[in-house]
């Protein structure tokens, strides 16, 4: 690329759907024939992504803000901290634009403002799958923007609007191209993926000739076309969700789902104005691993929420013992400015919360370690993420990236297994979080050991 092209610096914070947001404005800068660089004294101007759903999250944006324009000086901050534009000017009055989530026309606008593009068609090209900010081997596809619930401690649908579907054709165009170009495994993503084509009454469209709903079953048998992994997040317990079970098991969609569960006491449940039917969870769990029973669950919790009694956190830890989740990820409330749940009585002691976090975190040590346990002597399929050393460090079918655990292959280098590599692996050993396993070794020699 020519040394005089206009040069652009961006920083990614927040969500796997804010990182869909981040590709989507980097693809349309080097459509217009921007370079990317990876420092500021390097940039032109730099572009900041923000997150804004919790205040540790709003902390880290306005820090990511003040850094670039401390290091640089022209800062465009877009995402969704942008939907309160006053607090981001109180604290940095120089940032030259501020706009919300996927308001791609204004971050180009103020892009152009400030240095015009130079755009040459013969070496500034994309590929037609657009830029990626994940590795080449894997890509989260999202499939719909907005929320249509009111959860008390969210104020997401107050950033990112209602849902609004895409078109299924559109995206499963989207994942075929992403395939083409190298993709083994599809995340999806949205702020609900079972709600998937409400909006849009579950309208039909054609791909390859055949007609799809706009509904998540339906997305799912078209993505299991495409041979490549795919996984499950965001996904409510309703119902419906019961009819994707059945593709697990016959190995069209990957046996795991992540599902939000946030708490167990229907009190806490409904002060949260969580949707579905509580009381039917376990029941449903327990359905969907009598489908498919190698089937990983992964949720997230909420301890010490407003109003939140030791019994009701008991209440939490026994959810925990008969659920026997794969994956867990859990922190303690705090108040997100603009969330209805600021206004509930009985706040939660700070040092009670920490204590009760620790002491939910452990619980579930101890089932994440157990189950992984029953995976030894097993062989897994193991999608490689990067070679260290003699390792192979990569990822079962029940793992997705940067929030799971991992499967170390210890003679991954002698293997020659590299990025992108799907592999069958003997797991030899476990921990409360990963797998540890090899290549090389055949059943009779396990037998042996």
């Amino acid at each position: 690329m020519s040394k005089s092209n206009p040069r652009v610096g961006f920083v990614s914070l927040g969500c796997p759907k804010a990182l869909v947001d981040s590709e989507r404005i980097l693809t349309q800068l080097r459509i217009e024939g921007y370079e990317i660089v990876a420092t500021y004294d390097a940039a032109d101007v730099v572009v900041v992504n923000t997150c804004g759903f919790i205040d540790s999250a709003v902390d880290e944006s306005l820090d990511a803000i003040g850094e670039a324009l401390a290091e640089n000086g022209r800062v465009i901050v877009t995402g969704c901290l942008g939907k309160r534009p006053d607090e981001i000017r109180q604290a940095h009055p120089e940032v030259l634009s501020i706009s919300g989530p996927q308001d791609y026309a204004t971050v180009m606008q103020a892009v152009h403002a400030v240095v015009p593009p130079k755009h040459d068609p013969f070496i500034d090209l994309v590929p037609d799958y657009g830029l990626k900010l994940t590795p080449k081997h894997y890509a989260y596809l999202k499939i719909s923007e907005g929320c249509n619930h009111r959860c008390s401690f969210c104020i997401i649908p107050s950033m990112r609007g209602d849902l609004v579907s895409r078109p299924v054709d559109e995206v499963l165009r989207e994942a075929e191209k992403l395939v083409r170009g190298g993709v083994r495994e599809l995340l999806v993503v949205s702020q609900d993926t079972s709600a998937y084509g409400v909006d849009v009454k579950y309208a039909e469209r054609q791909w390859r000739e055949r007609s799809y709903a706009t509904r998540m079953k339906s997305l799912c048998e078209g993505l299991s076309e495409l041979g490549a992994w795919t996984r499950l997040h965001y996904v409510y317990p309703y119902p419906h969700v019961d009819e994707v079970i059945p593709l697990m098991a016959e190995g069209k969609v990957l046996p795991y789902l992540d599902v939000p569960f946030q708490h167990a006491s229907p009190r806490i449940l409904k002060l949260m104005k969580r949707p579905g039917a509580v009381d039917k969870t376990l029941e449903r769990i327990k359905r969907w691993r009598d489908i498919c029973p190698e089937m990983a669950i992964r949720s997230t919790f909420i301890v010490g929420f407003p109003g939140e009694t030791e019994a009701e956190f008991e209440e939490l830890l026994d959810f925990l013992d008969e659920a026997q989740l794969d994956r867990v990820g859990a922190f303690a409330y705090s108040p997100v400015h603009g969330a209805h749940a600021n206004d509930l009585p009985d706040a939660v002691p700070e040092e009670i919360k920490a204590e009760r976090l620790e002491r939910f975190m452990a619980r579930q040590a101890e089932i994440s370690e157990q189950r992984l346990a029953a995976k030894v002597g097993t062989v897994q399929s193991v999608l490689i993420d990067l070679l260290d050393g003699e390792l192979a460090i990569g990822r079962s079918r029940f793992d997705a990236p940067e929030i799971d655990g991992l499967v170390q292959i210890q003679d991954g280098e002698a293997a020659g297994l590299k990025p992108g590599d799907i592999v069958d692996v003997r797991i030899m050993g476990s921990d409360e979080h990963d797998l540890f396993g090899l290549v090389g070794v055949d059943e009779d020699e396990f037998g042996d050991d």
